[in-house]
């Protein structure tokens, strides 16, 4: 019988899930223990801050969320005390002040990539809420110390937390960033020789080149985010940080020059000489022969004896057009990004410190989307707050908490994979539950309080809520069973609430109520609707392909710019309304044009020609003029009258005849280029 993937998890798992779950649960009784010893007031809360340490048990990426939680936390606890201290006698102004604050954190959020990173503004966001809760809970008792000592003890829980999960990740079965790193390295280089094949490929499809493009930026991301962590393990993990961070911007290099061949071969097949007929047969062969080994020293000398042959054609050929001499031009620059990346994937891989560099793709930084996710997670709150006031419940103050965490933490979703983990997340609630109450609590109530029954007790759920944890396609199910469970249960040495069936069960539909009108706001507050974002997209990439001259490593520059867009295109193209991938490939044809005007910056670097610097620059805003136009559909003269300027200044200038000629073939070709895709963007 086939088990599905859920099924297999639980009735079949395999070792690395089991070491998971077994770290998790040392390292959460490890939490609770040092809190219950050190007589924190609520030492469940370091329990609920191992868990979220556990979804990647990496030791460089647990390092660096336990950083990231502690310092939210500190910030978070700081801005708590000053709201108490400022508006204790004004509770309505201590809620409005709590909602902007999380509401700043969450618009903040959405401007990063990294989920720690999107932890650290959460953890900022929710200390500060659960100190301020806490003690207007019992606002006839509180004054300076109170509020000290609940900030003191807030900060301390989720510390303990954080360093206990950190230990126990360092110290048992040690998973390193740097392995993970390698695998994604070698994916992504695999990824991109196959695609780089697929594009030459005479026989291929639209659809086959684009489920390449797909899976690439996929991976790129994954490693990109990951990269950043490897630093905390070890003296070689900043090098090997540059290293990853090399390989996915010359990729993204060997992205936008592999367009220049396939696209003049589908749409322009007249233009094909001869000579470059047989170089892109000649790559296209490499490209596969190199895919298909799984040897570097040989993909690498393949990529180095290819260079050296377009460098001896140029040389044995100067006389040729000027399209087939920028082509040939381009094809050893491709053969040389292919080998920086091989060069990147060895120092990865390798135990040498490395001195490779390059920027990190940034995340595409869109304020309409801050906008909206902190306008959404203020609502949440305030609904949450609302419901407090209205009641008087203190199991209320769960939808105030807990669902804030999960509005900041997955708006960067896409909305259906955002529905599928909520309402995963639900079912997860209603496991926990029942375990809660007629499993831990039932034993619990009958034992005889020994940490090591409480350990004993709480270790059988936690455990499978771990193994769901450890997979992704059950994840949410982990999440919904150990957070909740946590809380429903609030192991400490005076459990005597807890033992309360109407408060944990107020506790549990109080989660599930907060968990279903996340739900429906995210559905009714939507943002920016894709045609916008795509608008907003193309136009910041217009904005660099003007900005792009005034960096001193443009290419590198604009890759970093371009990975985020690129992907969030892609991820567009995949929408209801989404046809033809469309949106790629205009996402790609914008990192095309980049790599096209920085190459022709550098081709021209040192002339001291003192009439071709603002000829040069009217002709860089007109190619970024030209790409808008294009995207809606429409076509000018503009480029073409900027071009016939450049090219007729250039024939007055010192410049040797054969650069001359590749940038009159890279003139003509980018005209073809504006035209396929104004036509491609035509309003129907």
């Amino acid at each position: 019988m086939q088990l599905s993937p859920v099924q297999k998890v639980f009735l079949t798992p395999d070792k690395a899930s089991l070491i998971f779950a077994t770290k998790g649960v040392i390292s959460m009784a490890m939490s609770l223990f040092v809190a219950m010893a050190l007589n924190l007031d609520r030492p469940y809360w370091a329990l609920i801050s191992a868990v979220f340490l556990q979804i990647r048990p990496e030791s460089g990426l647990v390092i660096e969320k336990s950083l990231c939680q502690i310092l939210g936390t500190l910030i978070g606890g700081a801005v708590g005390i000053f709201i108490l201290e400022a508006f204790m006698g004004y509770p309505e102004l201590a809620i409005g002040a709590l909602a902007l604050w999380l509401g700043v954190n969450s618009a903040l959020s959405a401007m990063m990539r990294s989920i720690n990173f999107i932890y650290a503004f959460a953890m900022a966001g929710i200390t500060a809420c659960i100190i301020v809760l806490l003690v207007m809970v019992s606002p006839t008792t509180a004054n300076s110390q109170t509020i000290f000592d609940v900030a003191q003890s807030r900060i301390s829980e989720i510390v303990v937390g954080s360093v206990c999960a950190a230990l126990v990740s360092q110290l048992l079965w040690p998973i390193s960033v740097t392995q993970v790193l390698q695998q994604q390295a070698r994916l992504v280089v695999n990824q991109t020789l196959d695609y780089l094949a697929a594009e030459l490929a005479k026989d291929s499809s639209h659809d086959q080149r684009h489920q390449h493009i797909d899976t690439i930026f996929t991976s790129l991301t994954a490693l990109t985010d990951d990269a950043t962590a490897v630093v905390y393990e070890g003296p070689l993990g900043p090098g090997k940080s540059r290293a990853a961070n090399l390989l996915c911007n010359k990729v993204m290099s060997l992205l936008a020059v592999i367009q220049v061949f396939g696209r003049l071969q589908r749409n322009h097949p007249e233009q094909i000489t001869p000579t470059l007929g047989q170089m892109l047969q000649a790559l296209s062969d490499d490209f596969a022969r190199m895919s298909a080994s799984q040897d570097f020293d040989e993909c690498y000398h393949i990529a180095k004896a290819q260079r050296s042959h377009f460098l001896k054609h140029r040389s044995d050929n100067p006389n040729e057009s000027p399209l087939e001499s920028r082509l040939l031009k381009v094809a050893s620059e491709l053969i040389s990004d292919l080998m920086v990346v091989m060069k990147a994937y060895d120092a990865l891989v390798s135990s040498r410190n490395v001195r490779l560099n390059a920027p990190a793709l940034v995340p595409h930084r869109d304020p309409l989307v801050g906008l909206t996710t902190g306008f959404r997670t203020t609502v949440m709150f305030l609904i949450g707050a609302g419901i407090w006031l209205g009641t008087g419940s203190a199991s209320a103050l769960m939808i105030m908490i807990l669902p804030v965490i999960f509005s900041v933490m997955m708006a960067r979703l896409p909305m259906m994979i955002l529905m599928m983990v909520l309402k995963r997340l639900l079912i997860g609630v209603a496991i926990a539950t029942p375990l809660a109450i007629f499993f831990a609590l039932n034993l619990l109530a009958q034992s005889s309080g020994d940490f090591e029954l409480l350990a004993m007790i709480l270790g059988a759920p936690f455990f499978v809520g771990l193994l769901a944890l450890a997979n992704k396609p059950t994840l949410p199910y982990g999440l919904g069973l150990c957070i909740p469970f946590v809380i429903m249960v609030q192991p400490s040495s005076d459990m005597s609430r807890a033992f309360a069936i109407d408060y944990t069960v107020s506790n549990a539909l109080a989660i599930f109520v907060g968990v279903s009108i996340l739900i429906c706001l995210f559905k009714l507050i939507t943002g920016p609707s894709a045609a916008m974002m795509q608008r907003f997209l193309i136009r910041s990439t217009v904005n660099d392909l003007r900005q792009l001259h005034k960096h001193h490593n443009p290419e590198d520059w604009f890759n970093g710019r371009m990975g985020d867009r690129l992907m969030r295109l892609t991820n567009a193209d995949k929408g209801p309304q989404a046809s033809g991938h469309r949106l790629t490939d205009i996402g790609l044809t914008g990192l095309n044009l980049g790599h096209i005007s920085a190459r022709l910056q550098r081709l021209l670097h040192g002339l001291n020609e003192a009439n071709l610097s603002p000829i040069l620059l009217e002709w860089q805003h007109a190619l970024a003029d030209a790409y808008l136009a294009a995207s809606e559909g429409t076509t000018s003269n503009q480029f073409t009258n900027a071009s016939n300027a450049l090219v007729l200044a250039l024939q007055q200038s010192s410049l040797p005849a054969q650069q001359r000629l590749v940038i009159e073939g890279m003139c003509a070709r980018i005209a073809m280029t504006f035209e396929r895709t104004a036509h491609d963007f035509k309003p129907i």
